[in-house]
């Protein structure tokens, strides 16, 4: 890989030019962790578990942005990256495969039921029928958008919106701030018990029953991760010019990677370095602004986010200071939130999918184009979202949360142990001795990924299974 073939990095505040794949990620994960999660959360909990989100979205932002790296560094996604690791073959990549499909399809479907109730609230509709049916409308509208690829225009219009509810609730947020005092209070690790109000809704005593999903959904779960290697891979950062996903590395090329090549691919670092960070201080501004608009807003209230009203309960954030045309504002805003990231998942799950099909089921990936096996799943997500909104659809908040648990939190101790695992046994193994000394990583994203593991691994044993007793 000669020095010509690396493009020269930017420098300074030249790469802030660059920074995109952040954006993406950022689209892809606000919606239903921060519109009901978030609020949920600070409605019943208060402002002072905001540890939490400071906690989960950090830990897995060195997940993202390690594993970022390691594309930028080789020209691979994160799916090629986990089936390298040692072990019987493509054992990882197993695991994957079978724990996402029931994660996306759950997820997929729970973020379509909510913003089809979103949907319905905007036009005042109670019954349930116009509620599944709007779902239904949300989840092929969004389907068809992606099998056609058609976006741009629909894109820019939501990416106002969007903007509008987060700065719309960040407003609402520094006006119930709960002063400094509290606010320090909060960033320090505690579980505060249940109001009694709550328990009167039938809501559980055991908090980390809330808590552990809005951690699970923070800055996105493990397929978040995962995207946001195809993310860098479209933007072509180091390595990873030219290449897009679905590509294992060519091994061969980077054996011979010379030094220049290595120190552009470093100079590459820094601007995913940046982007990523940009990332994660945009989710825990975001997700934090809807914890503290709920404590401040919806708690006084005594009101917890549930059931089909759950999107009118909401819009209360924006009614209480603008009145009834905030809460219809905040009902439209959030639906295209909701909307967007639908879509986003629709773009990235099929992709990752299709990615681990084509490791697993090399045979069935070369009978079948990668357009073919994308629109698959694409189907499938279609048809599997009617039957939960038709089934399920009236309890919007618990699809949420086992969405969360199951993308956001079960894979994630395994997810952050194989890409420490990538950075530092794969890839000295792939580069060229010159290349693998520069491109070496520091001894902090070992530490990062390694307290990510015993934290989400915590998580895990002691605290999923009641969760999901409950």
């Amino acid at each position: 890989m000669s020095d010509m073939e690396i493009k020269t990095p930017p420098k300074g505040l030249a790469i802030l030019a660059l920074v995109g794949p952040a954006f993406v990620w950022c689209a892809e994960y606000i919606g239903s962790g921060e519109l009901v999660l978030a609020t949920r959360n600070g409605s019943i909990l208060g402002s002072g578990i905001l540890w939490a989100i400071i906690i989960g979205i950090f830990l897995k932002y060195w997940i993202g942005m390690s594993g970022a790296r390691y594309t930028v560094c080789t020209g691979e996604g994160m799916i090629d990256m986990l089936d390298r690791m040692p072990g019987p073959r493509h054992w990882v990549v197993w695991v994957v495969l079978v724990v996402q499909i029931v994660a996306a399809i759950i997820a997929i479907a729970a973020l379509a039921n909510v913003a089809g109730l979103f949907f319905a609230s905007i036009i005042g509709a109670e019954s349930r029928l116009v509620q599944i049916l709007c779902g239904w409308a949300v989840s092929l509208s969004a389907a068809l958008i992606v099998w056609s690829g058609a976006f741009n225009v629909l894109k820019t219009v939501m990416s106002f919106l969007i903007l509008l509810i987060v700065l719309g609730t960040g407003y609402v947020a520094m006006m119930v701030f709960p002063g400094v005092s509290e606010f320090l209070h909060s960033i320090i690790p505690n579980v505060p018990v249940v109001p009694e109000w709550a328990l009167a809704k039938g809501i559980d005593k055991n908090a980390w029953r809330e808590i552990l999903p809005l951690i699970g959904w923070g800055a996105g779960g493990f397929a978040s991760q995962v995207w946001y290697s195809y993310w860098v891979l479209g933007a072509g950062y180091g390595a990873a010019a030219g290449r897009g996903d679905g590509r294992p590395a060519d091994v061969e090329m980077l054996k011979k990677m010379s030094a220049g090549a290595a120190e552009k691919i470093k100079g590459w670092c820094r601007v995913c370095y940046a982007d990523a960070t940009i990332a994660v201080i945009i989710g825990i501004v975001v997700t934090g602004s809807f914890l503290i608009a709920g404590a401040g807003i919806l708690r006084p209230r005594e009101l917890a986010p549930d059931g089909p009203s759950i999107a009118v309960v909401l819009s209360q954030i924006f009614s209480v200071n603008w009145g009834k045309t905030g809460a219809i504002l905040f009902l439209v805003a959030g639906a295209a939130a909701l909307f967007s990231t639908q879509i986003g998942q629709l773009a990235g799950w099929p992709r990752l999918l299709s990615d681990c099909c084509r490791v697993c089921m090399p045979g069935l990936s070369q009978k079948y184009s990668w357009k073919t096996r994308y629109r698959f799943w694409l189907v499938l997500f279609f048809v599997t979202s009617m039957v939960i909104i038709y089934t399920l659809g009236f309890k919007p908040v618990y699809l949420v949360k086992i969405g969360s648990i199951l993308d956001g939190l079960l894979l994630t101790p395994l997810q952050a142990v194989c890409v420490a695992m990538g950075l530092f046994y794969v890839m000295p193994r792939v580069l060229s001795p010159e290349a693998g000394r520069i491109l070496k990583p520091s001894w902090l994203f070992l530490l990062g990924l390694l307290t990510a593991f015993i934290v989400f691994t915590y998580f895990c044993i002691f605290q999923i299974p009641p969760t999901l007793k409950g």
